[in-house]
C-alpha cells in the first residue's frame, strides 16, 4: 500500500474565530500553522485566505502574502489553493489566484446545496477552470461531493479537458451532499474502480475529507482502504465531541498515530509529489 498523503485544510472560508479561537487567519498565523502541520506529518496545505478582519478573500495579492509566508516557514509544503472560495463568490474572483501557478488547486465538479446555501458551479465555469489549470501545469484536486461528479470528471477527461493521472477528493458530510457513512465511501470507491476500468485507465489516487463528526471515521477508513486523508479546521473544529481542537497540527498528529498503528507509512512531501506526479513548485 502506498504511503499515506495527509492534507490539512487549515482555515477554510466558513469557519470563524468565534467558533474556533485557534483558527489561523493572518498570513503569519497560516505560516505557523502550516509549519506545525508539516512537522507533524502533513504534506499538502489546502489554502483559503482571509483579510485582516477575517473576511474570506480571493485576492491574488493576499494569496501571495500567505504563500510567501508559508514558503519561509515550511518550504517543503505542497500548497494547494482553493478555487472554491466562499459560497457566492464570483467565478472570476475564484479563478484569480491561479495566476500564481501553484502546484495544486481544488476544482469543484458540480453545483449542489451546501447547508442553507447553493454552491454554484456551472459546467462552463468548471471547464474554464480545468482548462486554465491544464494549460498552466497546475494539478487539479477534483472535489467530489456526490457520485455523479465522478462521471463528470471522466467525461471531461475523455474530451481532453482533464488530464491523467487524476486525483479525487471525496468530500463527505456536507449537508446537501453525501454523508460520511462508510457505505457511501465504499460506493464511491467501487464506482471509481468501475468507471476507470471502463475508461481503460488505471485506478486514480483518491482521498477523503470527512466533514464534522465524519472526519475521524473517514480518516480511519481511508488509511485502511488505501486512500489519502484530509483534516483541518475548514472541515472540523473539534478534537472529540464537545472538545475544540487546540490546533490543526493536533488533528494531523492523530492521523499519523493511527496510520502507524495500522501499519500504513506516512508520505513525505517528496513522496507525495512523486505519487501525484506533481511538477516541482
Amino acid at each position: 500500500m502506498e504511503p499515506l498523503i495527509i492534507t490539512c485544510a487549515i482555515t477554510g472560508a466558513e469557519t470563524t474565530r468565534e467558533r474556533q479561537p485557534h483558527l489561523p487567519i493572518l498570513p503569519a498565523d497560516q505560516a505557523q500553522a502550516s509549519k506545525e502541520c508539516m512537522d507533524a506529518g502533513c504534506s499538502i496545505i489546502h489554502l483559503h485566505v482571509r483579510e485582516d478582519d477575517g473576511k474570506p478573500s480571493q485576492r491574488p495579492e493576499r494569496f501571495k502574502e500567505s504563500i510567501d509566508a508559508i514558503r519561509l516557514k515550511a518550504p517543503r509544503a505542497i500548497i494547494q489553493i482553493s478555487t472554491g472560495g466562499a459560497i457566492g463568490e464570483s467565478i472570476d474572483n475564484r479563478a484569480r489566484p491561479l495566476d500564481l501557478k501553484p502546484e495544486m488547486a481544488s476544482l469543484n465538479l458540480g453545483t449542489m446545496n451546501f447547508g442553507d446555501e447553493v454552491f454554484f458551479n456551472h459546467p462552463r465555469d468548471i471547464i474554464a477552470l480545468a482548462s486554465r489549470m491544464r494549460d498552466s501545469g497546475v494539478m487539479p484536486e477534483l472535489e467530489v461531493y456526490e457520485a455523479g461528479m465522478l462521471e463528470t470528471a471522466y467525461r471531461y477527461a475523455k474530451q481532453g479537458i482533464l488530464r491523467e493521472p487524476m486525483h479525487f477528493q471525496f468530500v463527505l458530510g456536507v449537508p446537501g451532499g453525501m454523508s460520511g457513512e462508510p457505505e457511501n465511501l465504499f460506493h464511491m470507491i467501487h464506482l471509481l474502480e468501475k468507471i476507470s476500468r471502463t475508461a481503460g485507465t488505471g485506478m486514480p489516487h483518491w482521498g477523503v475529507a470527512g466533514v464534522g463528526r465524519y472526519q475521524l471515521p473517514m480518516a480511519v477508513q481511508a488509511i485502511l482502504l488505501g486512500g489519502h486523508v484530509r483534516v483541518g479546521f475548514e472541515d472540523n473544529i473539534f478534537y472529540s465531541k464537545g472538545e475544540l481542537a487546540k490546533s490543526n497540527a493536533q488533528l494531523v498528529e492523530r492521523v499519523v498515530r493511527l496510520a502507524r498503528e495500522l501499519g500504513r507509512p506516512v508520505a513525505t512531501p517528496e513522496q507525495a509529489r512523486q505519487i501525484l506526479s506533481l511538477r516541482q513548485g
